[in-house]
């Protein structure tokens, strides 16, 4: 294997190729390139497995320094491959891209490589490597080549919201012809052929390509030609977004004086799209863009867009307990890593996900054209707040709560049964493409604004963001909702949490006598359960999807083992009250469900089973 990445690496592709160079009509400054290049070998490079390839909710995610071990990235490439059998992949047309984190270009290029060798046709690239998530299912779902192909699938290079650089986490998924991530059956199957590989196949004589220039790369193999399309990243999921919204009317609101705006990327790969999107179409002043320039370690930072993290952003919004913003926007958000996770801010106000997706929902009809023949129906994951349940009830819609996990939604919308989905975990989406989608949210939520701002961006005082999110409390209700991650604590300590809630459940009344011991200000518990999900279109069921407590006012304990992280265990504790009198919507989040907060942790013994005194986020 050494030998043969030597020899790669040796490789002059320079004196095998010929160039031609011409214009191309998205913009003036870029250049098409078309290279033909000289024949490549496929070699079987033998292997052996590694523990632990199992694909989570959003595939695998590891320190880099465990990717970067010599046939680690190859060997669930390749289990990839294997899984999805040589009907889906010989000829097939893959996307390969992600966030940029470190790591990213060379598995582009190990990927690359590998596809070639096992008889893709063609790999599509955006430019510099970079496509965020939901642009990705754009990509697969919408674009067509120049030779009309369409794409059948796609590598995504992310570990989403989690730190990048060299001693930090990588990531990669596989996503299906729809768009979406990879179902439990192909998941499934990767992980099983990760356990027994035994080799795997890359193309021998094939060089780097140039992934920062647009163009088109051709070669030869031993089953014929096989193209790498590097691409313009923004242009198709741009096109898809102006089919959704109406850019001029959101125009006409940023282009307001009296409407003033930010948008944080956290040094992510949202920050591609935003200057294209918000700069360049919608006439915001490019001074509203804050960290938008993409880096391999996010400038330092954890490109996770929460109150914690996002300091900048909170800061500049009014909202930062140590810095005093003297004139905040009328409106901010940022994204994460790779550009599927949003937070919607307002001047000194946050709008929690959970009540984000229920207010877009209750307004899409009016204020986002693609929905104005109605929504089909909304979803929600399990741990989010119940706010949507009574947008559902009330527009009389069908309504679902899945597991936490994105192709959970993507299966209700192939069958058109939900139009509008979310995740409390930042995460809001329709089912424009088949993943949850943040610059999307952005600008529903602005076409909310601007609907509600037709007639008075001349005179008159506009319609904020708060105002907007307590007029819908006092219409629907209000879920008081916060949740806790506990990160990176140790596994068996968390499985053993998990084990004594189950147990707990054996005796409602048993639970009761504890909780009034607690606080006897608080419910009582009606029913206790470990979640489970039949899904109503392919009949699969998954199981152990989290620990609940429901309360007799609709009040809601929920405990889950996340999938995201990338070493030790997460627990997230979701807390949430639901608040029926319009005199009591206005209190402050955190000592609402204060008495619940305390018998949570009392409850669970979160202390004696993760030694921690506070946990590592609130949101």
């Amino acid at each position: 294997m050494d030998s043969q990445v030597d020899s790669e690496n040796a490789y002059n592709s320079e004196s095998l190729s010929s160039k031609l160079h011409t214009s191309i009509t998205h913009s003036s400054f870029q250049i098409f390139r078309l290279k033909k290049m000289a024949n490549f070998k496929v070699s079987r490079v033998g292997t052996t497995p590694f523990e632990g390839q199992k694909p989570g909710t959003s595939g695998l995610r590891k320190k880099v320094k465990v990717f970067i071990q010599p046939h680690y990235l190859q060997n669930f490439v390749q289990a990839t491959f294997n899984a999805l059998g040589a009907g889906r992949v010989e000829g097939a047309t893959l996307v390969v891209s992600g966030d940029g984190r470190y790591y990213s270009k060379d598995a582009i290029q190990i990927i690359t490589k590998m596809a070639a060798a096992n008889g893709v046709r063609r790999v599509w690239i955006g430019q510099n490597g970079l496509l965020s998530t939901p642009a990705v299912s754009a990509v697969v779902r919408e674009r067509v080549g120049a030779d009309g192909s369409k794409a059948t699938g796609a590598f995504i290079l992310t570990a989403s919201h989690n730190p990048g650089g060299p001693h930090e986490d990588f990531g990669i998924k596989y996503n299906m012809e729809n768009g979406g991530p990879a179902p439990e059956g192909i998941t499934n199957k990767i992980y099983e052929n990760t356990t027994t590989i035994k080799e795997y196949l890359i193309a021998e004589g094939l060089p780097d390509v140039d992934i920062s220039t647009i163009g088109v790369s051709s070669f030869e193999g031993p089953k014929g030609k096989f193209d790498v399309d590097v691409f313009d990243s923004t242009s198709d999921y741009l096109k898809l977004l102006k089919s959704i919204f109406d850019f001029p009317a959101i125009q006409k609101l940023l282009s307001s004086p009296k409407f003033s705006f930010c948008y944080d990327a956290l040094h992510g790969v949202a920050g591609v799209h935003a200057k294209r999107i918000f700069v360049e179409e919608l006439g915001a002043n490019e001074s509203s863009l804050v960290n938008c320039v993409p880096k391999e370690d996010f400038g330092g930072g954890h490109p996770d867009p929460n109150l914690t993290y996002a300091k900048e952003l909170v800061a500049r919004m009014g909202l930062s307990k140590t810095h005093s913003e003297p004139n905040p926007p009328e409106f901010g958000a940022a994204a994460d890593g790779d550009g599927d996770r949003n937070m919607v801010l307002g001047k000194r106000f946050f709008v929690t996900p959970s009540d984000s997706v229920a207010i877009i929902a209750a307004n899409a009809v009016q204020a986002i054209p693609y929905f104005s023949g109605g929504l089909k129906g909304v979803a929600r994951s399990m741990p989010t707040s119940a706010a949507l349940d009574i947008v559902a009830k009330h527009l009389n819609l069908k309504f679902f709560e899945v597991p936490t996990g994105w192709k959970f939604f993507g299966n209700l919308m192939d069958a058109g049964m939900c139009s509008i989905c979310g995740e409390e975990s930042f995460g809001t989406g329709s089912d424009h493409i088949r993943e949850k989608d943040g610059i999307w949210a952005v600008l529903a939520w602005l076409s909310i604004l601007a609907y509600k701002n037709k007639d008075n961006l001349g005179e008159g005082n506009l319609v904020s963001v708060e105002d907007i999110v307590r007029q819908h409390w006092a219409t629907h209700g209000r879920h008081y909702y916060t949740r806790y991650d506990y990160e990176n604590v140790n596994a068996d300590g968390a499985k053993d949490l998990m084990a004594h809630l189950v147990k707990l459940q054996s005796s409602i009344d048993e639970v009761n006598t504890l909780i009034k011991g607690i606080r006897s200000d608080v419910s009582n518990v009606v029913h206790a359960d470990e979640f489970e999900y039949k899904d109503p279109v392919d009949g699969s069921v998954s199981k152990h999807q989290g620990i609940r407590y429901l309360f007799e006012d609709g009040s809601r304990l929920v405990f889950r083992l996340s999938g995201t992280g990338s070493e030790g265990a997460t627990i997230r504790l979701y807390i949430e009250q639901y608040e029926k009198d319009s005199y009591k919507i206005g209190r402050d989040s955190q000592e609402a469900l204060a008495p619940l907060v305390e018998v949570a942790l009392k409850l669970s013994k979160m202390q004696e089973y993760t030694s921690r005194s506070a946990p590592t986020v609130i949101t």
